[in-house]
């Protein structure tokens, strides 16, 4: 893998990792009630469920990638048209989504923060098919290439610690945030923008590459 490609996913990652969506809104909901130390847990949670994530794609989809390479096209192609759904989703909502966050009235312990966060993300069908469409369009074939699961886990290792350091900033910063400015109409639909962007982007970035 190439250091250029790498690069290209890190930063895709991060563009990505700090576009609100229900992950972080269960990360800031429980912040605002909990205090900082909830919304860390909160994201470690999500990270664990990212984890598994991780390598029930690498040495699943792994090992049928490199029985059949074929496979990674067709993936292409289906990640392709999922993306185009997120970013027109993404777009729509940007324009006219209302405020949704919820907050109970009393702290919940912080193993309960934590264990909720993993269910919620191994739970979100969305995020099983935003992996099988995202991280193959970054996967390198041909001589000198690492192995498919080795890419899987390096790619996810890097989606899981930058959406980490994202949703743990979130969560110590809206520890001490009101929750009139966490729920700024502007600033959100600003950010939901720049998602159908990269989701956009990379769609097509996903058909060239079948099409080749």
């Amino acid at each position: 893998m190439s250091h250029t490609l790498l690069v290209t996913f890190i930063v895709a990652v991060a563009l990505i990792s700090v576009v609100p969506g229900p992950d972080m809104m269960y990360i800031v909901a429980n912040a605002l009630v909990g205090g900082r130390r909830s919304g860390v847990v909160s994201a470690l949670g999500m990270s664990t469920g990212l984890a598994a994530h991780t390598v029930a794609a690498a040495f699943g989809l792994g090992m049928l990638i490199q029985a059949a390479p074929l496979v990674l096209e067709a993936i292409r192609v289906v990640g392709a048209l999922f993306l185009i759904y997120l970013a027109v989703m993404t777009w729509r909502a940007s324009r006219g989504r209302g405020p949704a966050i919820e907050v109970e009235s009393r702290p919940r312990p912080l193993s309960r923060v934590y264990g909720m966060a993993v269910l919620t993300n191994l739970a979100n069908p969305k995020v099983i098919l935003f992996y099988l469409a995202f991280l193959p369009q970054f996967l390198t074939k041909g001589e000198g290439s690492w192995p498919a699961t080795v890419q899987f886990l390096v790619l996810g290792g890097l989606f899981i610690l930058v959406g980490l350091v994202v949703d743990a900033s979130v969560g110590t910063l809206a520890g001490s945030m009101s929750e009139r400015m966490l729920r700024r109409e502007g600033f959100r639909r600003w950010l939901e923008r720049v998602s159908a962007g990269v989701f956009g982007g990379l769609a097509i970035r996903l058909a060239m590459d079948a099409a080749r």
